[in-house]
């Protein structure tokens, strides 16, 4: 008999408090080691439509309810006595008559009775009623994306307004195919399968696991809130099972779920191989930090797997490699250190500025590690539109061999050196440290860091694979991958449904942003076609007279979230730079709470909240956001204009700031609040 946990199972007991959900546990495993054990107490629901529902007693008021046949036995919900009863009264499970997966139904003429606003046509006193949104599908066409026969009628003739309202009662699949026909017009193509078993088919994959022993069971419920570890839509295990030929990539907006892609492909890759060396490696310390958590999470079941995987920033796995091959640490230069360099070697002539100077050595001359007046003249200056013709070139050069020659003489070098030397020695030696990488955030890789990737593993299939947003790029100015021998054209693909942030919120952040981004290499993200699985409040864009106006509006907001249930740790406040952060921390405190970075533990003095910059945001997620400070002058910073040397670098700077802002608008799940002081930052009349 297999033995099977739902994804609503996993869901509802994560809304239980911890002592109920400990002993949820218990049962749960008591029924994994002996489904038929003289100890369970199983009772038929006689309500129920579906004759398969039964209820298992945990203690005097929690029971879980099961779905039980011959050939299989399903952990499907749990809650309090009632609330349980209720919900699988009003459901059946069965496999769709049309795609064969199996679906948990909610009985339309049970959600009728309890929702009958939802099923009543718009009133026809209404002087322009909304028009019905799939009037143009047949019902063979619902059926073909998973929508069950009895809810044909009601969502032939539903309106946008009420359309989300339906969607929260239907199967995902048939949900998400509805919204992706809403967005852009088509229906999807189903997913197929070749197996007859309805438990086997891709959408029902994403809601029903086998558990094949205690460990596997105990790693899905000891984290029953992080679904992705255990649920996956199909387009992401196709991503993750697939095998390429050369580098590979997945994209996708923020909230789409490349980072799940990215952590369960390495694990994958860990596990088909007791001799892989597998590294998971993204641009900071503190996502480093998160991945590995989530990694402890897929593979606690299969501890043998997680040592075959090493999870490290690319600074942090360049300063662990130069040590093993160097013996020391690298002292690495500041920004200061180098501008000062620079300075000294134009030898106070006033032919070049330092901000350009500066730039052009670190976008070009650094990060490209010239070596020669020669090759400088040849190097790529993709994005800088101020033209340098030969004698230009060779009057700098002098200045930037000297400035580099300087630093030398400190001790110093810069992360590109470092990079740009790893990857020479590595490129030359046979044995490689990995055997595969699997890059997060691969959008804000520079030219020295994946010329180091390129080299630490051997060629061959499936060696490099990169999740990253073109639209989410916040740090490196573009250059071209394929340049560099990483070609991943052919082997792209696009996730298209966001998991993590409301319609309204996607929608609103979407506007920040052209609808398709191009790299260097001519390859395209398009975002039109990105569907939410789930609706929300609009987002607020509030211009403020003052800070203290701001503040009062910040803390309504904060209060309305906690009213409805939302705890501190749930809540983040983002800031453009550190020069904002005491504004943060100042509305933090008046709200009662304490303010705490992003990676921190939680302070032991109160409850806290997550207050920080936007660069920081990447990769969190929270279910209130508030995006403050968006001042003119500070969003886009004004000083990084103020060092603009050159047009398109102008260009480069609007678009990172657009990004930035996007970035941080997208940690949010339910709601969102972006203020600034008037005459507030020219990206919020995008927003609106």
């Amino acid at each position: 008999m297999d033995f099977r946990i739902a994804d609503t199972f996993t869901a509802a007991l994560a809304r239980l408090p911890v002592q109920e959900q400990k002993a949820v546990k218990t049962s749960a495993f008591d029924m994994q080691l002996d489904p038929v054990g003289p100890g369970l107490h199983f009772h038929r629901i006689e309500a129920a439509k579906d004759r398969n529902f039964w209820s298992v007693r945990v203690n005097r008021d929690i029971r879980i309810i099961v779905h039980k046949t011959a050939a299989s036995l399903l952990l499907a919900y749990v809650d309090h006595h009632d609330k349980a009863y209720a919900w699988a009264e009003r459901r059946r499970i069965e496999a769709h008559p049309r795609t064969g997966a199996v679906q948990i139904v909610e009985s339309r003429a049970r959600v009728e009775e309890i929702a009958p606003a939802l099923f009543r046509h718009a009133p026809t006193s209404r002087p322009a009623p909304e028009p019905a949104l799939f009037m143009g599908l047949s019902g063979e066409d619902l059926l073909s994306i998973g929508v069950p026969e009895d809810w044909i009628e009601p969502l032939r003739a539903a309106t946008e307004s009420r359309f989300f309202d339906l969607a929260a009662h239907l199967p995902a699949e048939a949900a998400e195919g509805l919204l992706e026909y809403a967005a852009t017009g088509r229906l999807p193509k189903p997913a197929s399968t070749d197996s007859s078993d309805p438990f086997a088919h891709p959408d029902a994959q994403r809601r029903f696991r086998v558990i094949e022993n205690v460990d596997a069971l105990r790693a899905a419920l000891d984290a029953p809130w992080e679904r992705w570890s255990v649920f996956l839509h199909p387009s992401q295990a196709g991503v993750i099972a697939r095998n390429y030929s050369g580098p590979a990539r997945v994209a996708g907006s923020a909230g789409t779920g490349k980072t799940v892609v990215a952590l369960h492909r390495a694990v994958r890759l860990a596990r088909a191989d007791s001799q892989a060396r597998v590294l998971l490696t993204t641009f900071s310390k503190p996502l480093a930090v998160a991945l590995q958590r989530k990694v402890d999470l897929l593979v606690a079941a299969e501890p043998g797997a997680s040592g075959r995987i090493t999870v490290a920033p690319w600074e942090g796995l360049a300063e662990e490699l130069h040590q093993l091959v160097h013996a020391r640490r690298p002292r690495i230069a500041t920004l200061t250190q180098i501008q000062a360099a620079l300075v000294q070697a134009a030898g106070g002539s006033d032919i070049w500025t330092e901000r350009f100077l500066t730039s052009e050595f670190r976008q070009v001359i650094d990060a490209w590690q010239v070596s020669d007046e020669a090759a400088y003249a040849d190097t790529p200056r993709p994005g800088r539109r101020s033209r340098l013709g030969a004698k230009q070139r060779a009057a700098l050069w002098p200045i930037f061999t000297v400035g580099r020659a300087s630093l030398a003489n400190q001790g110093l070098a810069t992360w590109a050196q470092v990079f740009t030397g790893l990857a020479a020695h590595y490129h030359a030696e046979a044995t490689k440290p990995f055997s595969h990488i699997v890059v997060d955030e691969a959008q804000d890789l520079g030219v020295p860091e994946l010329r180091l990737l390129r080299a630490l593993a051997p060629e061959g299939e499936d060696r490099l694979f990169f999740a990253g947003d073109l639209g989410q790029r916040i740090f490196q100015p573009p250059f071209s991958w394929k340049a560099l021998g990483v070609d991943v054209r052919g082997r792209s693909t696009t996730l298209k449904v966001n998991y993590r942030t409301s319609h309204q919120i996607r929608e609103a952040a979407d506007r920040l942003l052209p609808g398709a981004v191009q790299d260097i290499d001519g390859r395209e993200e398009a975002r039109k076609g990105t569907i939410s699985v789930f609706d929300g409040p609009q987002p607020q864009v509030l211009k403020l007279d003052d800070e203290a106006s701001e503040r009062d509006a910040i803390l309504g907001f904060l209060k309305a979230a906690r009213d409805d249930g939302v705890v501190s740790d749930e809540i983040g406040l983002f800031v453009r730079s550190r020069a904002q952060l005491d504004r943060a921390r100042a509305v933090a405190l008046a709200a009662g709470f304490v303010p705490v970075e992003p990676g921190d533990a939680p302070s032991a003095a109160g409850e806290s909240v997550t207050v920080g910059t936007m660069h920081l945001a990447k990769g969190l997620e929270f279910k209130v956001v508030v995006v403050l400070a968006c001042d003119d002058g500070v969003l886009p910073l004004q000083e990084r204009i103020d060092t603009v040397s050159d047009e398109a670098e102008l260009e480069e700077v609007y678009e990172t700031e657009r990004h930035l802002l996007y970035v941080a608008s997208t940690r949010a799940r339910d709601r969102l609040l972006i203020t600034g002081v008037r005459p507030g930052s020219e990206f919020l009349d995008d927003l609106v």
